[in-house]
């Protein structure tokens, strides 16, 4: 299986006005490879985000090398070609919202890439019903919710078909049943095999990746399984970072000297396995 990302000795400063640099990435080189999930953590300041805008050539490397299908991120002329292969869902659907009616939003990727009408109209119906928002195409995106608002701009990517998405804390500013929403649709669209990477502060979104990279200061501090990084409690603490609540009560439990395993991620599993103890 090919990479869709690769990083080699990633290096990003930013300057101010008076010319003082503070470097958000830091020799980093990582891979990510087609169809796979890869949820990225980090507190505030730890450079995720900015790695994510570096994935999208939204950012341009400071140092070292991105590459994005192959392609280099420093080759302007590829710059067009890279951005239809990884598209991006920022935090705030209402800065990816453009039109006044949910189709015609939608619409509007495929339109600027000069696809034929009848295509475009094609895939906004299968777009729609990707994210299970059919029934709002008519709906002005002002009068949605904000995870209605957030499956929209999803869909504004998808209608582009891109081979990986990148989503940077698409859930922050959502209500828990938002959230929801879009996790759900996240995961759904993983089954399709499109490559996934999702940036968030919210440690349950990372259960059901096929890979967790815990970033800070710039550089990946932790990588691995989401049971072989969320069961690293002590470490993920002085990274000041949470685990998920029921990997905590499990780690808690343990401590207290009740055999159970320490890296449970789930509640349905918290209760096969508290169920075994009885």
């Amino acid at each position: 299986m090919s990479n869709m990302i690769e990083t080699k000795e990633l290096i990003f400063e930013y300057k101010n006005n008076e010319g003082d640099k503070t470097i958000a990435v830091k020799n980093l080189s990582l891979k990510i490879k087609e169809g796979e999930f890869v949820v990225i953590i980090g507190h505030n300041g730890s450079g995720k985000s900015t790695l994510a805008k570096l994935m999208n050539a939204i950012l341009l490397p400071s140092g070292g090398k991105v590459y994005v299908n192959n392609m280099d991120t420093l080759e302007e002329e590829k710059i067009w070609d890279i951005r239809q292969r990884a598209g991006m869902v920022f935090q705030n659907p209402d800065n990816q919202i453009v039109a006044t009616i949910v189709e015609e939003d939608i619409a509007f990727g495929p339109e600027n890439l000069g696809i034929k009408p009848e295509e475009i109209r094609n895939r906004v119906n299968d777009t729609l019903k990707a994210v299970g928002i059919e029934k709002l195409r008519r709906k002005p995106p002002h009068l949605l919710s904000g995870g209605q608002k957030q499956r929209v701009a999803i869909a504004g990517v998808l209608a582009m078909k891109p081979k990986c998405i990148i989503f940077d804390e698409p859930t922050a500013m959502l209500d828990p049943s938002g959230r929801k929403e879009v996790m759900d649709t996240i995961l759904k669209l993983k089954e399709e095999g499109i490559t996934i990477i999702h940036i968030t502060h919210f440690m349950d979104e990372a259960v059901n990746a096929d890979r967790v990279l815990v970033m800070d200061d710039g550089k990946i501090a932790l990588e691995g399984s989401p049971k072989q990084v969320f069961s690293r409690v002590e470490q993920l603490k002085k990274l000041g970072l949470d685990v998920p609540g029921v990997t905590l009560l499990s780690y808690e439990l343990k401590k207290a000297g009740i055999d159970i395993a320490g890296d449970i991620l789930t509640v349905d599993e918290m209760v096969s396995k508290l169920c075994q103890l009885l």
